[in-house]
């Protein structure tokens, strides 16, 4: 390689801080300000560290794609070590694709088709406790609601009571994870601190929700079509299985996945809606025309082309994924740039989701945009809500399917206003969770389709 050039460095950088300030007053709006007036490869400083920004979509490729062995995740993702431990978010090298292997099966179309019903089953329970006029939250609604078919796909869980506790340990785990992340100083997870106790107690407390009922599954060998069930008949080229450590940081891991995406993509869904009654109207034309007022199913997904394009736009301007991380391992070259080993690259969905290159009015929700064959004239990756190369998103299918059907099961019964107030804005975590509450009155839709 015969470059030399460096990364050219984003201004305003603290002599000690870095971009820190800029970073925790307002993430989103900074990394858009590097990539869009800096350029496609900027460096930020948080303190001591260094991560280059990445915003083209031929060099994110190169990193996920084509090059993908010249890069691992990030030593960020190790802040989750504790709760999710080595699951297939943060395991690596061969480990990882025994799991990855182990796992693919059980997320094939065919068998996500099979949790379909309990999806719209779990969603129409919600919502027949809804009174037309009533004010909800809408996001804590849809963490509940998540949750709820989560545990009922992954564990065969009914009722969710004794797993309340299991979104209050998650708030838990994401709120350290950000605090850390924007931390000049990271306190190692040994030190005996505030912060180490609240979350060893939030992981316990998972553990003692999930363990048991992996140990109780075991025993028994009884089939309950879940995915623990798929989880534990899996087998290696060598005829072994998961151990019991490997079944509790996978069920951890599809917890946290599986619940909280879904959720944060539905609440985004439903909050853009409000603000669009144009698309909200047509919306639920095509819920009324394909189903005609009966629960939606996994052979109607086909024909709700519009409900699709919503879930797509939503996951365009508030994808829950909103930055990926990768560290290289050995020196590489990247768009003529020279990396050395260790150097962290980071590419960010929200950036290159509204980059004005790849999307005509970027800022707008407009559902119609896929209409007309956008998806392959775009270049690969301007748009890459589940990520992208061998560590695509192993729920990508579970996680679209989900969230066409909940909209869909939701839309034909209720429309939702948003009470006056401020925009709600993002408050990036782990996922892009708004910043807030979502509050709106619930108005009941009848069979005609009047509300």
């Amino acid at each position: 390689m015969s470059t030399t050039k460096k990364v050219p460095l984003a201004p305003g950088s603290h002599w000690l801080l870095g971009h820190l300030p800029q970073f925790r007053r307002d993430m989103l709006g900074f990394i858009s300000y590097c990539a869009h007036q800096v350029g496609e490869m900027v460096t930020i400083r948080l303190g001591p560290r260094r991560f280059i920004l990445v915003s083209s979509p031929d060099v994110i490729e190169q990193v996920l794609v084509t090059e993908n062995r010249h890069f691992r995740k990030d030593d960020d993702f190790q802040l989750l070590r504790p709760s999710l431990g080595n699951g297939l978010l943060l395991s690596e090298g061969e480990f990882w694709l025994r799991q990855r292997r182990l796992i693919q099966p059980t997320f094939l179309r065919s068998r996500i088709e099979a949790y379909t019903g309990s999806m719209v089953e779990q969603t129409t329970r919600l919502v027949a406790n809804w009174r037309d006029g009533e004010t909800r939250d809408i996001h804590a609604d849809m963490m509940h609601l998540t949750l709820d078919i989560i545990a009922k796909v992954l564990m065969d869980v009914d009722s969710v009571e004794q797993f309340e506790q299991v979104g209050e340990a998650l708030d838990v785990i994401m709120t350290d994870f950000i605090r850390r992340l924007e931390s000049f100083f990271r306190p190692p997870f040994w030190l005996p601190i505030p912060a180490n106790f609240r979350l060893r107690r939030a992981v316990r407390g998972l553990d003692d929700i999930i363990n048991p009922i992996t140990h109780e599954r075991r025993v028994s060998g009884k089939d309950r079509g879940d995915l623990l069930s798929a989880l534990l008949r899996v087998r290696d080229e060598g005829g072994a299985g998961m151990t019991d450590k490997q079944l509790r940081d996978e069920a951890m891991t599809l917890f946290l996945a599986g619940h909280d995406t879904t959720a944060v993509t539905l609440t985004w869904a439903w909050y853009l809606l409000a603000r669009h009654p144009g698309v909200y109207d047509a919306l639920q034309d095509e819920l009324k025309a394909v189903l005609g007022g009966r629960p939606p199913t996994a052979a109607d997904v086909p024909r709700l082309v519009y409900t699709g394009r919503v879930v797509q736009e939503v996951m365009r301007l508030y994808p829950p994924a909103y930055v990926m991380g990768r560290q290289a391992v050995a020196p590489c070259e990247l768009a003529g740039y020279r990396l050395p080993a260790g150097a962290t690259v980071l590419m960010s969905q929200w950036v290159t989701h509204r980059d004005p290159r790849w999307w005509d009015e970027p800022e707008r929700f407009r559902p119609d945009r896929w209409a007309d064959g956008l998806a392959k004239r775009l270049p690969r990756f301007a748009y890459f809500p589940f990520g992208g190369g061998p560590r695509l998103c192993i729920g990508a299918e579970f996680g679209r399917l989900e969230a066409v059907l909940v909209l869909a099961a939701l839309a034909q019964r209720v429309r939702f206003a948003l009470v006056p107030g401020p925009p709600v804005v993002p408050a990036p975590g782990i996922t892009l969770r708004p910043g807030g509450k979502v509050e709106a009155v619930v108005r009941v839709v009848s069979s005609r389709g009047e509300s």
